[in-house]
């Protein structure tokens, strides 16, 4: 591709990214103003003029997308990695322009005494294996890969750096399979150069709650993006899911691919502005100072909530109650079906996942939770810093009050009080523990209150797919489910 060509593409990008921005904005603000006045803003009951709006609202996002797929693959030889639709059109997967009414497999299970026993070839050069996660060795050649090729932000400014220990709690929930951990090693000296995982899990989508696999961690070396290693690896760590009988599943990429049944946008708030604005993360705004912006978004010392403390072992069975009970709001969201889920998920793990309630001092009960986790980046080529601290909210709950919850407007009104006192003391917590910023998606209910608390939108989106399974697009405030 000539220079000229890339600079129009470039450019052209740039455009389409701008209209996106104010569709997004412009659906963001119209969702929150739906929540609070009482509106349902579910794809499954909208009056006939919202729903007509929305259509049209989705469409031309969908459109925009699309084309911008379409202009990635044609600019960018990393989002072909993944975003390779060769591939996908011969997957069990949703086309762009389908339109999806009901909850089901695509394509019917078969008996696992069908499925092949052997993976795809690979090239000569390559050969497979299984990253055992109870070895140390091969737990740091897995942080290793990762870390100097997973995902990187567009100017290779930031990368993800998941600890050893981030790592066993992502990929040894319970029920975790060693053979779901696959890996490609170089046959002459044995170097691991990609890796593909998948976590057994239970979704509900609408009203239908199916088992299914959480596929995560793709990662090709690069010297190897060319050696068309992605498909392989999708393909094979299919293959070893439906020999366990399971035949759906879900997972999220920032490419965009065919195709998605949910997209939240990130948001960030900043906790330790200075250095942010000198890891080039955030910028001072026009006519600000660096003392205001510090001064912005300067969070108080101490919580507020009474009641509120660390999370402890004997909470499991309450939070596990809460949690479900709140998750059953959302359209597309995890059912944690055993106290074990919890205790693996939502339990304060040291330098990982942080977790606090808010014990009722009079019945003991617990009333609400919430909970984030740890994810650094590494800083690239910065003078200063070397790791930027990044907190990100992970899952939360609050008991709605019985007679607040067949009445929509007045149940968001006491979500959004609620959700700010909670969310604020979150943020407390966050500086505490040494974080830089605490970033969101606007999933959940969170749109209700990033703005108030002061998150700003992000440059990134992250799309949601389903694997052999189809249900209606999910708006993004029904989305319940966080991947890591």
């Amino acid at each position: 591709m000539s220079k000229d060509n890339n600079e129009n593409n470039k450019e052209e990008l740039n455009k389409l990214a701008a209209k996106m921005e104010k569709v997004v904005n412009k659906a963001q603000k119209k969702q929150v103003q739906d929540q609070l006045s009482g509106k349902q803003s579910s794809n499954a009951s909208t009056s006939s003029s919202d729903g007509q709006k929305q259509a049209e609202l989705r469409q031309q996002l969908q459109n925009m997308m699309k084309n911008l797929a379409l202009m990635e693959q044609s600019s960018s030889s990393v989002a072909k990695t993944m975003g390779d639709h060769r591939f996908w059109n011969t997957q069990p997967v949703p086309q762009y322009d389908e339109q999806v009414n009901e909850v089901g497999p695509i394509e019917p299970s078969v008996p696992v005494e069908q499925v092949s026993k052997d993976p795809p070839p690979l090239p000569k050069e390559f050969e497979w294996c299984e990253v055992d996660m109870t070895d140390e060795a091969q737990v740091k050649e897995l942080y290793q890969l990762l870390t100097f090729n997973y995902v990187e932000d567009d100017d290779a400014q930031f990368r993800f750096d998941y600890s050893a220990a981030f790592l066993k709690w992502a990929l040894q929930p319970p029920k975790w399979r060693k053979s779901w951990h696959v890996g490609v090693r170089v046959a002459s000296n044995k170097k691991l150069v990609a890796f593909i995982s998948g976590i057994p899990a239970d979704m509900r989508t609408y009203n239908v709650t199916q088992p299914l696999t959480e596929i995560n961690f793709l990662c090709v070396h690069k010297k190897l993006r060319s050696k068309r290693l992605a498909p392989v690896l999708i393909r094979e760590i299919t293959r070893r899911t439906h020999l366990e009988g399971l035949f759906q599943a879900v997972y999220t990429s920032g490419s965009v691919l065919p195709k998605p049944v949910a997209t939240c946008r990130y948001y960030h708030r900043s906790l330790n502005p200075k250095k942010l604005v000198e890891c080039n993360f955030s910028r001072i705004p026009q006519k600000w100072t660096l003392a205001r912006m510090i001064k912005h978004y300067k969070v108080p010392d101490q919580t507020t909530v009474l009641g509120l403390r660390e999370m402890e072992e004997k909470d499991v069975p309450q939070v596990r109650e809460l949690l479900n009970t709140y998750l059953s709001r959302f359209d597309m969201a995890p059912v944690f079906e055993t106290d074990d889920d919890v205790k693996h998920w939502i339990l304060p793990h040291q330098d990982v996942v942080w977790s606090y309630v808010v014990e009722n001092p009079e019945t003991k009960k617990i009333t609400d939770m919430f909970s984030f986790y740890s994810l650094p980046s590494s800083v690239i080529g910065n003078p200063k810093h070397s790791t930027l601290n990044a907190a990100y909210l992970f899952y939360y709950a609050v008991q709605v009050p019985s007679e607040l919850k067949e009445k929509q407007g007045e149940e968001a009104k006491f979500l959004k009080k609620r959700l700010s006192e909670l969310f604020k003391d979150a943020l407390v917590m966050a500086k505490k523990e040494g974080f830089d910023v605490v970033n969101a998606l606007d999933l959940m209910d969170n749109a209700l209150v990033v703005d108030e608390l002061k998150f700003g939108p992000g440059d990134g989106y992250l799309n949601y797919y389903l694997y052999n399974w189809k249900c209606p697009e999910v708006v993004r405030n029904k989305v319940g489910l966080v991947m890591l």
